[in-house]
């Protein structure tokens, strides 16, 4: 894992929740959670997998009947009093002649667009034109979760003990579950089974998980589904699914660690079964033990900083409060609706982008970040960024220039798509930057062309209060 390097103070800032981003960013830039991630080839996104903490023999908790809060719980924030709005104008035509020049014959292959902080759109190339968004769709997926959940939200892995006593793990998608938790887990339904059960009768051990078909959005092309960065999106993941490539029966693998876990702690027999994660979970059900995720902030990191596709698709269906692939979608377009954000053909198909149906507009993406940096939880989502030449997947991009450490985005990567969006530090105060492309001949190169006309002529169009 290459942990990411300390963010130098940026220059000039304007406005409180950029400043505050920043801050956090620089705190917290070595510390994306507890995972290591592999990078993937062609595709961003990898499987995390987490050094294993130091063993121990866990008492067995007290039983405690437990009952989880809704998965949704928060309701949408709603946009602050006088918060921005983007224009749907262009207000500074001399900016965008010189965006015009940059790409020149290129200009059809591209959806560039630029807000400052008072929604002033500065420059707008085809800002209206549905794109593919590749991995930029994690901005969307990443503000809906943040925004539902909040920022102490973590994903639980848990043991239950139903009446009859049988024992029920159940599980959010934690990416970062590995053998460590499973051999606590091990542990203590060996320990709660010997204290329900006969000993003559085999504990039994429930696994709550999706259904095959549920795995992967429907989108995902065949061929995707057999890397790490296409790995099925199930409750249990053992490392997200992935060890060099997708694991392609997760359930059985988990099956297997656990026998092997069971058998290493001199357990009698476990007979272990799946169940429907949809079955719902008993009233008089007692929880045994769970394991909590990374914080939130590693969450979102694992999803914006290091393109992780599985921590995306999980922040997706946690966010809306439901599995189901298709309603989990309708969920987030609902509540982009309620932001007021500029809609005319987005689409959602999936929480990663891996899905080539997804849409967006170079302009809704402006807005989206321009509203996310209004929001209560800013500083937490501007945080979750890459950085130019400094971290995730823009450390080795633009590193030398202007926008090394002062831009901080989502990239996006697919066979003929490149995307970078999120937030330019400019001398005049950050400017919302989006830009899409589709069959552009060089396009980190053009990005970068384009970024530094609008770091570097912000006297064109200053910020108007």
């Amino acid at each position: 894992m290459t942990r990411p390097a300390g963010t130098p103070r940026p220059q000039r800032l304007v406005r409180r929740p950029f400043l505050a981003a920043l801050l956090l960013a620089v705190a917290g830039s070595a510390a994306l959670g507890r995972a290591g991630w592999a990078q993937s080839a062609p595709f961003e996104g990898g499987a995390p997998i987490r050094s294993a903490p130091a063993a121990s023999s866990p008492a067995l908790p007290s039983p405690r009947l437990w009952r989880p809060l809704p998965v949704a719980a928060l309701p949408p924030a709603p946009p602050p009093i006088g918060m921005p709005r983007l224009a749907s104008e262009v207000s500074c035509p001399s900016l965008q002649r010189q965006v015009a020049q940059v790409l020149g014959g290129e200009a059809p292959r591209w959806s560039f667009s630029v807000a400052d902080g008072s929604g002033h759109l500065l420059v707008d190339v085809n800002g209206q034109l549905p794109r593919v968004p590749a991995s930029n769709q994690k901005l969307v997926t990443t503000a809906f979760a943040l925004d539902r959940l909040g920022p102490d939200y973590r994903l639980t892995t848990q043991l239950w003990r139903l009446a009859d006593g049988t024992l029920r793990l159940t599980g959010q998608g934690d990416p970062d579950l590995a053998l460590p938790q499973l051999q606590r887990f091990a542990q203590l339904a060996l320990a709660a089974g010997a204290a329900s059960a006969s000993p003559q009768f085999p504990v039994r051990l429930q696994l709550a998980e999706e259904s095959p078909q549920d795995w992967w959005p429907q989108g995902w092309n065949v061929a995707d589904r057999s890397y790490a960065y296409g790995a099925p999106i199930t409750r249990l993941a053992v490392t997200s699914n992935a060890i060099e490539d997708a694991v392609s029966d997760p359930p059985s693998r988990l099956q297997t660690l656990l026998r092997r876990s069971l058998i290493a702690s001199g357990g009698r027999q476990v007979q272990l079964d799946l169940v429907s994660a949809r079955l719902p979970l008993p009233s008089d059900a007692v929880l045994v033990h769970e394991e909590p995720s990374t914080s939130m902030h590693g969450l979102l990191s694992l999803a914006n900083t290091e393109s992780h596709n599985f921590t995306a698709e999980v922040l997706l269906r946690q966010a809306a409060g439901t599995w189901d692939v298709t309603e989990a979608t309708r969920r987030a377009y609902l509540w982009l609706s309620a932001q007021g954000l500029p809609l005319e053909g987005v689409r959602i198909a999936d929480g990663s982008g891996l899905d080539r149906s997804d849409r967006v507009t170079s302009r809704f993406l402006v807005a989206l970040l321009l509203r996310m940096d209004h929001h209560p939880f800013a500083r937490d989502y501007v945080s979750s960024l890459a950085i130019a030449g400094r971290r995730g997947t823009l450390r080795n991009l633009y590193k030398g220039t202007s926008l090394d450490g002062q831009l901080f985005a989502k990239t996006g990567t697919l066979t003929g798509v490149r995307s970078i969006s999120g937030v330019l530090q400019t001398a005049d105060g950050p400017r919302y930057v989006s830009a899409l492309s589709a069959g552009a001949a060089s396009p980190n190169t053009t990005i970068g062309e384009m970024l530094r006309v609008v770091q570097q002529n912000v006297g064109l169009c200053p910020t108007s209060s």
